[in-house]
């Protein structure tokens, strides 16, 4: 790779570990949409159309946005959301389907010990491509959806069970494994400790995952999607497997760890603060949906909407600020162009605020020194206040046309007042005090504000308030 073009591998910023770093010292601030078939194909067979993956790309790049999970599914057909004679599929998968044999989808069984070429050389093209355009991928691992119907007390047979198209499931593979331990219909026992022939099998897929992608620099792993809440010390072995395998690659990535939920065992944040992973995404517990708490450096938070208002039911663009403001990595689940969504021919317009609100908050971290900047919810008013006190603030009003004060030092200061309604600065002012003082913002426009406040040494250009 060119020197001058190298985007990582990150790693956690040494003065600042609410981001990562890149090779070069620099904060990187991650922020973006994703959406659930950026890698393999998913939707009814037959009827929905293969994913534009290139049309996303430029479409993350037009929002100003730099990150987006790289999600991945387990099984190979149905969907939990819809009825049993609906064929979901999702393809292509890691393992060969070789037979002898067929599996309960029709299909042949699978060969677990042979890996499906066309799964791993579309991860490298599509890896390959998100660098071009210069955005980092979370390519998640497992997924908890693949092995359960989630959120169900018991498997209903009325609807699909993705586990019945599971490669571990015994029906479906040549090798006589067999997930479903405690034979209930599920295979949730899949991300456990409890098989030691099953986690050969998925230490063999991890290690062919990162000698794929071991050389490229815009990667960070994910253990996987919302498995259960049994599989804390499974994620947990699956990191160190990481962290231990690529110490003898050119590459050493992040690892990221996502919140835990099932219908039967939900997990908690303090199993993802207690992890040695990276990064953590939690789940609305603590506010993290409506008044996130300000991030305290223990690991880098990649806040998700996926695992507290996927449908942006609860929250709105400003979302995207307080979780900016708070000193945290937002990113949002976006329907996009889904299979259970009426919008084939443009992306979900309602989800259009947030993702502009995203790209804002990327705007800002090129202005302001992100590294020197911690959240000090007590320097505003509203308790939204990035700040490197006596030198740099940015401070955020969520509620419209309503006056707000930060806490300034004496001294000069330059203050532009950026509108996220409108997407531009709107005025420049200048305040000056001779001492401390909660200084008063003036509002010029309708909507929320961000007020990104820096000293200046230029008295004349300031006003006394």
């Amino acid at each position: 790779m060119n020197a001058q073009s190298v985007m990582g591998p990150l790693k956690v910023h040494p003065e600042n570990p609410r981001y990562f770093a890149d090779p070069d010292g620099q904060v990187v601030y991650l922020t973006g949409s994703h959406t659930w078939a950026v890698f393999q194909e998913r939707g009814i067979e037959g009827e929905t159309p293969d994913f534009d993956y290139l049309s996303f790309l430029d479409f993350l790049v037009e929002h100003n946005h730099n990150f987006f999970r790289f999600w991945t599914w387990e099984h190979a057909a149905w969907m939990q959301f819809r009825e049993k004679d609906v064929r979901i599929r999702y393809k292509p998968l890691c393992y060969s389907r070789t037979g002898p044999g067929k599996a309960i989808d029709g299909g042949p069984k699978f060969d677990l010990t042979k890996f499906n070429p066309v799964f791993f050389d579309r991860l490298r093209d599509r890896v390959f491509a998100a660098r071009e355009k210069g955005l980092y991928v979370g390519v998640m691992l497992f997924q908890g959806f693949s092995v359960e119907q989630k959120g169900k007390k018991g498997v209903n047979p009325q609807l699909g069970n993705p586990w019945e198209g599971h490669p571990f499931h015994a029906k479906n593979n040549i090798n006589g494994i067999d997930g479903d331990l405690n034979r209930d219909g599920e295979g949730e026992e899949v991300h456990t400790l409890a098989d030691p022939k099953i986690l050969q099998f998925q230490e063999a897929y991890v290690k062919k995952m990162i000698d794929v992608l071991n050389g490229f620099d815009n990667v960070i792993w994910e253990i996987g999607n919302e498995c259960s809440g049994l599989s804390t010390e499974w994620q947990y072995h699956m990191i160190r497997f990481i962290k231990d395998y690529e110490k003898s690659k050119p590459f050493q990535h992040p690892v990221w760890m996502t919140f835990q939920w099932s219908g039967h065992t939900p997990g908690s944040n303090a199993d993802l603060f207690g992890s040695p992973a990276d990064a953590v995404s939690p789940n609305g517990d603590g506010g993290y949906q409506d008044d996130p708490p300000a991030a305290t450096g223990e690991k880098v938070v990649i806040s998700d909407t996926d695992h507290f208002d996927p449908w942006m039911k609860n929250i709105d663009q400003t979302w995207a600020w307080k979780t900016f403001i708070r000193g945290m990595n937002p990113i949002v689940m976006d329907p996009y162009r889904d299979v259970r969504v009426d919008s084939p021919e443009e992306p979900v317009p309602s989800f259009e605020p947030m993702r502009k609100a995203l790209g804002q908050t990327r705007l800002f971290t090129r202005i302001i020194n992100l590294a020197a900047m911690t959240p000090h919810n007590d320097l505003c008013s509203t308790g939204y206040c990035l700040a490197d006190p006596g030198e740099e603030y940015l401070a955020y009003q969520p509620e419209s046309e309503k006056l707000f004060w930060v806490d300034l030092p004496a001294g000069a200061y330059r203050v532009d007042l950026f509108s996220p309604r409108e997407g531009k600065i709107i005025t420049s002012i200048g305040l000056n005090s001779a001492e401390r003082k909660k200084q008063l913002i003036p509002i010029f426009f309708y909507g929320d504000v961000a007020a990104h406040i820096k000293k200046t040494d230029f008295a004349s250009d300031s006003q006394e308030q």
